[in-house]
């Protein structure tokens, strides 16, 4: 049922962040909100940048997605997305748990929308620890290509 995605999948993928992803809108930041959340450009700029994504497939059907990412001295878990009718079903711990024991290194990092409630409280009963507002600030800064208004409107946590 898991299984590392290959780039021809990108459909597939974009597909699931997509739909997963509509719990943002309304809840993150206006000016952070994109149609589509991700297109097909940035997933492949993300799989260049080192991504690797893996799925969980029921009846050859992709309905769940995470990437792991090495970066400098960290391990990060990145675009984690769940088809909204197969949430609450521990599809996204499963993969999850597949993905840490892939981990080169003994800090693992996730970050998300400070705003994204549900997202904070599944990773915290992961064994995740939400880090300061200057840990974050700095840890995004360093291992994330992302956006000043992103870094301010997010939060990461740590692997305990």
């Amino acid at each position: 049922m898991i299984s590392k995605l290959k780039p021809t999948e990108d459909q597939a993928i974009i597909d699931v962040v997509n739909e997963a992803a509509e719990a943002y809108k309304g809840v993150i930041p206006q000016d952070q909100w994109r149609e589509p959340y991700m297109s097909t450009e940035e997933l492949n700029e993300e799989i260049r940048s080192g991504i690797d994504f893996y799925g969980w497939t029921e009846n050859n059907i992709l309905t769940a997605v995470m990437g792991i990412q090495r970066v400098n001295d960290v391990t990060l878990i990145r675009h984690a997305y769940v088809l909204t009718n197969r949430q609450r079903n521990g599809i996204g711990g499963k993969l999850l748990k597949h993905l840490l024991s892939l981990a080169q290194t003994s800090e693992v990092l996730v970050g998300t929308w400070k705003a994204a409630y549900w997202a904070i409280r599944f990773y915290e009963k992961q064994g995740f620890k939400l880090l300061s507002r200057e840990e974050t600030d700095k840890l995004l800064r360093k291992h994330w290509n992302i956006n000043k208004r992103q870094i301010e409107t997010s939060v990461v946590l740590k692997l305990e």
